[in-house]
C-alpha cells in the first residue's frame, strides 16, 4: 500500500477540494492511501490586510508547495485560480481536476438582487476583476450608487457577513458555494456577459514533484478539456503582463477539437470593459491565450 500525503489549507473549501481529490485518486489506483497534511499560509494568517498589501501572488499557495518541496507531502492542492504563474521550478501540474461551473455569484441579505440592492448598498469583494465589472454592471443598471469594499475571509464568513448586512452582498465564485453545500445562498448568478471569471476559477490544481510516483498517480485523474481550458487561460495572463490577482478576466471552452476563449480587461478610465476573444485548436491552447492577449493589448 503507497500513502500520498495531501497538503492543503484547513479552511473549509480547501478540506473539501483536498478531499474530492483523496477520493478520485484512491478510485483511480487501489494500491493507494491518502492523508490530508494540513499546511497554513500567508493568507490564512493574516485576514485583515488586503491581499494586495501580502504581496498578492501566491498568499495562499506558497506554503503549500513549500510542504512538498521540504519532502513534508507529496501532493500540493489549490484553488487553481490562485495558483501564481511562476512556480518552483521543480514542481509540475500534475493534473487539472473537477472544474466546476466557474461563473460567480451575488449573496445578499434578504436574497436581493444587484439591481435591486438599498441605495448605497455596500458590496464586498477583494478582487480587482470582480470590481472593474460590477462597477461595469452597475453602470449598465443605473446603479452608480453601489460602493464596493474590500472583505477578507473564507467562503461561510463571507456568506455570514453578507446575511447580516455587513456588507450588503459579496460576490463569490459559484464552484465554491457548491463544493460547500451553499449555493442556495446565491441570491444571483452572474452571466459570463456579465462577470467573467477569473483565469483558472472553478478548477483545482495538483501539483507534485517532477518526475514522482505521485506525479504519475495524479496525472491519473487530469481531465485535458479542462487543463486546455485552463492553460488558454493562464497563458493570456502571461502574456498581458498580469498576476493571479490582476484585474484580468479569461474564460475558455472546449468543443471537440476547437478551443475558444474571452478575456476582459478595464477600460482607460470611464470607458467599458475592454474585451476580445480567440479560437483555435485545443492541442495548442497556450498559443491561443498568447493570441488573444496580443489582440487585447493592441488594442
Amino acid at each position: 500500500m503507497t500513502t500520498l500525503r495531501i497538503a492543503t489549507r484547513r479552511s473549509a473549501l480547501a478540506t473539501a477540494q483536498a478531499r474530492a481529490v483523496a477520493a478520485a485518486i484512491e478510485a483511480a489506483a487501489p494500491g493507494v492511501r491518502t492523508v490530508l497534511v494540513f499546511v497554513s499560509t500567508e493568507g490564512d494568517r493574516d485576514r485583515a490586510t488586503p491581499l494586495s498589501g501580502l504581496g498578492g501572488a501566491g498568499v495562499f499557495t506558497r506554503a503549500i508547495q513549500e510542504a512538498v518541496l521540504r519532502g513534508e507531502a507529496d501532493l500540493a492542492v489549490h484553488s487553481l485560480k490562485d495558483l501564481p504563474l511562476d512556480g518552483p521550478a521543480d514542481l509540475v501540474l500534475a493534473a487539472v481536476f473537477a472544474r466546476e461551473d466557474g461563473r460567480d455569484a451575488l449573496v445578499s441579505r434578504g436574497g436581493l438582487r444587484l439591481a435591486d440592492l438599498p441605495p448605497g448598498a455596500r458590496i464586498g469583494s477583494s478582487s480587482p476583476r470582480r470590481e472593474f465589472q460590477v462597477r461595469a454592471l452597475a453602470a449598465q443598471l443605473g446603479r452608480a450608487d453601489l460602493r464596493i469594499e474590500p472583505v477578507r475571509g473564507n467562503v461561510p464568513t463571507r456568506v455570514r457577513k453578507a446575511e447580516a448586512g455587513k456588507p450588503d452582498a459579496v460576490v463569490l465564485a459559484l464552484a465554491g458555494l457548491r463544493r460547500l453545500g451553499l449555493e442556495s445562498k446565491a441570491s444571483q448568478v452572474f452571466t459570463l456577459d456579465e462577470i467573467l471569471p477569473a483565469p483558472g476559477q472553478g478548477a483545482i490544481a495538483i501539483e507534485a514533484m517532477a518526475g514522482s510516483e505521485a506525479a504519475r498517480h495524479a496525472s491519473a485523474i487530469d481531465e485535458t478539456s479542462a487543463r486546455a481550458a485552463v492553460l488558454a487561460e493562464r497563458a493570456a495572463l502571461g502574456a498581458s503582463g498580469g498576476g493571479c490577482h490582476a484585474a484580468f478576466a479569461a474564460h475558455a471552452t472546449v468543443a471537440g477539437k476547437r478551443l475558444r476563449l474571452r478575456v476582459r480587461v478595464p477600460g482607460a478610465e470611464g470607458a467599458p470593459p475592454c474585451e476580445t476573444e480567440a479560437e483555435g485548436p485545443a492541442s495548442d491552447p497556450e498559443a491561443l491565450g498568447r493570441e488573444a492577449a496580443g489582440r487585447l493589448l493592441s488594442r
